[in-house]
């Protein structure tokens, strides 16, 4: 696949890409006029004899950073709403949600390639497919470990309690049977 033809904006010099970013910067900030943006940043590449930009070349690259701008804020939002889930406590779910985005991406690209998608292509979501499931699975398996972990060590800790003057064996079962979901015999 090749790139094509270079922009006016890509032919602009090093030393007047400062100024390029400064102009898509206000843009983003969306407080001055497109037009008034173009002015001065023609006036800052005069300046340093640079040759400015055209007013349809400044709108085509105004287009593709509204587009971009747009869709950051898309994903930003979209991660805002599910970070509260992606916690210690939540790892399971984080994944699977994460995972569940993964396999909803490949079936948007491969609906947006329409059939165009290079063999390479398919086996790298293939790859990312599986990749994504495994980790479902592995977290999974962390999960049960965890709560494999937390039941011997509340067990260890419900078996000291059977030291304590006062606790019976009764009592003792009861916090297992309560707590934990097991018999009192560990």
């Amino acid at each position: 696949m090749s790139r094509g033809r270079l922009s006016s904006l890509d032919l602009i010099p090093e030393e007047g890409q400062d100024d390029i970013i400064w102009a898509m910067g206000e843009l983003n900030q969306r407080k001055r006029t497109q037009a008034d943006i173009l002015f001065e940043l023609n006036d800052r590449l005069a300046v340093k004899g640079i040759d400015g930009l055209s007013k349809s070349a400044f709108g085509r690259a105004s287009v593709r950073a509204a587009v971009a701008a747009r869709k950051i804020a898309e994903r930003r939002a979209m991660f805002a709403g599910i970070a509260p889930h992606l916690t210690p406590e939540n790892v399971d779910d984080g994944n699977l949600i994460i995972g569940e985005m993964i396999k909803t991406l490949i079936t948007d690209i491969l609906d947006a390639e329409a059939g165009v998608i290079a063999p390479k292509g398919a086996m790298e979501l293939a790859s990312a497919y599986v990749k994504a499931i495994q980790g479902q699975s592995i977290s999974s398996d962390r999960k049960r470990k965890l709560e494999d972990d937390f039941k011997k060590k509340a067990i260890n800790a419900v078996e000291k309690l059977s030291n304590v003057k006062g606790i019976t064996q009764e009592t003792r079962e009861m916090f297992m049977r309560d707590l934990l979901g097991v018999r009192g015999d560990g």
